[in-house]
């Protein structure tokens, strides 16, 4: 098992998979696999956050229910420590680990990455494996173009299928350098949307339900081929930046009589 250096007690630590939320599957029952990616904190040697990995745990529930027939198996990691530690990039090194620890667990199955906050950006910076065939980046904390000593690195994202959420009162992470961002990557990587949850925060919890079903609708759509809403569709179509300000519609998910659309 890979070990990384951090500072303090962290060193003794390891990052872990978690129990597959929802239900357990052999590795034979399994389809394909999302790890989520809890949020983190800039610098900290502290352990992991439970808040912040409880907080991932519904997202996990909807997806695990929404891919009961196709075998999805999903995990939330537990990183060591809470911090992304400057140049350790800490939380990206445990998100690796996770991707190949999830290979050998279930062998060459699609996998994709969802990430919150700082667990976003970890995802981002993870995509570059070959394991992984989709990223989707929930209010990612990203550093300010002017200093960081280079930019985000985007190159890692070519071949997938990239989607990034944000709400735009989040006073957490800034939504215009997610936008920015994504700018760069849809250059790379013209399989890049990005959508907008009007007047909601970090946690996106105003909109949960809709960011669960848009959540629900792209990951299944990537790993298992299952048709996407035409939201999704238009938005990785789209031109910048039309396709990367897409606003998340109130009731996205849901038809009249409260059923998920397809």
């Amino acid at each position: 098992m890979a070990h990384y250096a951090l500072v303090g007690p962290s060193e003794t630590r390891r990052p872990r998979l978690g129990r597959p939320v929802g239900v357990s599957r052999t590795a034979a029952e399994v389809g394909g696999v999302v790890l989520l990616l809890p949020d983190g904190e800039p610098e900290s040697a502290r352990r992991a956050s439970p808040r912040a990995h409880a907080a991932m745990i519904p997202l996990g529930r909807e997806l695990a229910r929404a891919g009961r027939s196709e075998g999805l198996a999903v995990h939330v990691v537990h990183y060591r420590a809470r911090g992304w530690n400057g140049t350790d990039a800490a939380l990206m090194r445990d998100t690796t680990w996770a991707v190949a620890e999830a290979v050998r667990l279930y062998g060459d199955v699609p996998l994709c990455l969802v990430g919150h906050g700082m667990g976003a950006r970890a995802a981002l910076r993870a995509a570059g494996h070959p394991a992984v065939g989709a990223v989707l980046a929930l209010a990612p904390w990203l550093p300010e173009d002017d200093v960081a000593a280079e930019p985000e690195p985007v190159r890692q994202l070519v071949g997938r299928k990239v989607l990034l959420v944000h709400g735009t009162n989040d006073a957490r992470t800034d939504p215009e350098l997610s936008f920015r961002f994504a700018e760069r990557a849809k250059k790379a990587n013209r399989d890049t949307c990005r959508f907008e949850v009007h007047s909601d925060g970090h946690t996106l919890r105003q909109y949960a339900a809709e960011v669960r079903a848009l959540a629900a609708d792209f990951v299944l759509g990537t790993l298992f081929a299952r048709p996407v809403t035409r939201p999704v569709t238009d938005a990785m179509a789209a031109p910048p930046p039309l396709g990367l300000r897409m606003p998340l519609a109130a009731g996205f998910g849901e038809s009249r009589n409260g059923s998920r659309k397809r």
